[in-house]
Formats: C-alpha cells, sequence, structure tokens
C-alpha cells in the first residue's frame, strides 16, 4: 500500500497545469505519483527499484522508469521536461540541475526531505542526507520563482525537522536567433 501522499504536495498539487506530465522522482511506493493519476496527469515515476509500483506497469497514463539516481548514470528523463517534478524524503544535491530543468515552462517544483537537526527524531541522520538551514533556497538559485518555503521541526505525520519549497518555473519562451 503506498500510504497516503505529504500534506505539503496535496496542499500544492493543484498548481501543476491541468493534464501536463509529472515526474515523480524517487517514487518509492508511488503516493505522490498516484495522486497525481487521480488527478488525471500522466505521471513518470523513477526510482531503483519500482517493485512498489509495478502495478501501475499497465496503466497508458503510468510510465515506470528503474534507474539508479546516484551511480553517475545518465538523466533517466533526458531533455523532458514536467509540469510538475515532485521529490518527497530524498536528497542527492548532484541531481538539482537537472531536476530544475525538468520543470516546464509555468511548470511547478514541490520539494520535501529531511533537514539539518532530523537526528534528534532518528534517520536519515548522516548529514549527507540533511539539508542545511536554508539549504534548499540556494540550490535553486534564480532558476525558479519560490511559492511557499518552509524550514524546521513538523509534528505529522512524525516527528522530523524538513525543509519543503514549491516553485514555479517562467515562461521559457525561445529567443528566436536572427539568421547569419
Amino acid at each position: 500500500m503506498a500510504g497516503p501522499p505529504a500534506a505539503w504536495v496535496v496542499r500544492f498539487a493543484p498548481l501543476v497545469p491541468a493534464g501536463a506530465p509529472v515526474l515523480d522522482l524517487a517514487c518509492g511506493r508511488g503516493r505522490h505519483g498516484r495522486l497525481f493519476l487521480d488527478r488525471g496527469h500522466p505521471v513518470t515515476f523513477v526510482d531503483r527499484d519500482l517493485s512498489a509500483v509495478a502495478d501501475l506497469a499497465d496503466r497508458p497514463a503510468a510510465t515506470l522508469i528503474e534507474a539508479d539516481l546516484e551511480d553517475g548514470s545518465a538523466w533517466p528523463v533526458p531533455g523532458r521536461r514536467f509540469g510538475g517534478v515532485v521529490v518527497t524524503n530524498y536528497l542527492h544535491r548532484p541531481l538539482m540541475p537537472a531536476l530544475i530543468d525538468a520543470v516546464a515552462a509555468e511548470g511547478v517544483l514541490i520539494y520535501e526531505t529531511f533537514a539539518d537537526g532530523n537526528a534528534r527524531f532518528g534517520r536519515p541522520s548522516c548529514v549527507d542526507f540533511l539539508l542545511r538551514r536554508g539549504e534548499l533556497l540556494g540550490l535553486l538559485g534564480d532558476s525558479l520563482s519560490t511559492v511557499a518555503f518552509e524550514d524546521g521541526e513538523v509534528a505529522v505525520p512524525r516527528p522530523a525537522i524538513v525543509q519543503r519549497i514549491v516553485a514555479v518555473a517562467p515562461a521559457r519562451t525561445p529567443v528566436a536567433i536572427p539568421p547569419a
């Protein structure tokens, strides 16, 4: 069972343009991708183990991509842009430029993961998997416009220290290059 989607994702899901494709990165059991499938979006599920979303293989709107995001392999969705990119409970800093680039013009990035101080509540506790204070804002730079940002302690679904952000991409109208 996938479990309920994170309240942060549910709250900001309506910002994803209707019918736009969604990327559920490090999807796990697919709770967020399932939310977007139910909302009428085609969803690409990416994880190193897809067994927890194998039941979606026959759904035409679901694309399953098995990929280890940390082994140095190529970005699993090269050149694709999504109206929504969702990442929760996962951090691999080298992916951030590709994640930002994957957000289509007027698309939305919804990101939530653990932050420094979470060790007092359990896992993750390794600093490699915890954002530093305000780090998520810095990782986005000026590429996307922040809609909402939180950095602190939460009680639900369990006590944790998290950072979460929702950011939108400006319209990416290509500039016409004059003929030589």
